[in-house]
């Protein structure tokens, strides 16, 4: 208890910088426009789940981030909420195929209720992961992409919205041509997740199928599946993305659940910004 006690003050002050990163990054110059030879096309990780094979042009910085997103959920009689402020992934180039990436979610609460029963919150920091990335093919164009990145995860959540231990991953993701104006891509990953008796691999697996709808505007469709850890978890999700001139991407989507453990629904919008 005197351990969680003396811990809220990091954390706050965690949560108040990260929003303020992310914010003085959107505040700052404007993003830089491409060059002929010079910066690539801008592509993010998001607003899909399927994790992209590109990298972020040596020497420059990509925010992604959502504005807000919120998950509902019902399960054995017990309805949760979520609500999550301002997540972001903070991308930078070390050379023209690798980057380093920090995934911050500075604010989350979450609300579960018992049927007929009382309410309880819990809000905070979340988790914090560092990832690093490396493209093998396709970054500068061409019908195919492949890459690979491992992640790791530290236990710097508030008490009771993480389990406290370290967890790692390593994905293996793929963006292709299909022709007609489709685009497609793919992921398979094995994440280190620790349950009560160990650690267990859960594999996990995505693929999107995205084109363009209008000029500077594009839709997407995803199925993703996680097994390995407890009951399998499958969605189905949907988005729109919005193009700004080439450094500045606004989206926003909806994940379904397909399976019983799958989360019913989330809600999010965000953005993402090259400098």
């Amino acid at each position: 208890m005197n351990l969680f006690v003396r811990q809220i003050p990091l954390r706050a002050l965690a949560a108040i910088g990260g929003i303020g990163l992310a914010g003085n990054l959107l505040l700052a110059q404007p993003a830089v426009a491409p060059k002929a030879g010079g910066l690539r096309e801008l592509t993010t990780d998001r607003p899909d789940a399927t994790e992209s094979p590109f990298t972020v042009d040596a020497g420059h910085l990509q925010l992604e981030m959502n504005v807000m997103s919120f998950t509902r959920n019902r399960l054995d009689g017990v309805r949760t909420t979520e609500w999550s402020v301002a997540p972001f992934n903070l991308r930078y180039g070390l050379t023209p195929a690798t980057e380093v990436g920090i995934f911050v979610d500075p604010s989350i609460r979450v609300t579960e209720q018992v049927r007929n029963g009382p309410k309880s919150t819990v809000r905070g920091v979340g988790d914090t992961t560092l990832r690093a990335k490396w493209n093998f093919l396709g970054n500068d164009g061409g019908p195919i992409a492949l890459g690979m990145f491992v992640d790791l995860k530290l236990p710097t959540a508030a008490a009771g919205l993480g389990n406290d231990q370290v967890e790692g991953a390593l994905t293996l993701p793929v963006a292709y041509e299909l022709g007609a104006g489709w685009e497609g891509a793919a992921m398979t990953a094995v994440e280190f997740a620790h349950t009560g008796s160990g650690r267990r691999a859960v594999w996990v697996n995505t693929i999107t199928f995205a084109r363009d709808l209008a000029t500077d505007l594009g839709g997407f469709v995803e199925l993703t599946s996680a097994a390995g850890d407890g009951a399998h978890v499958a969605t189905v999700n949907c988005g729109v993305t919005r193009r700004i001139g080439p450094g500045l991407q606004l989206d926003c989507g909806v994940y379904f659940g397909l399976s019983r453990a799958a989360p019913d629904l989330t809600v999010f919008a965000g953005l993402s910004r090259k400098f």
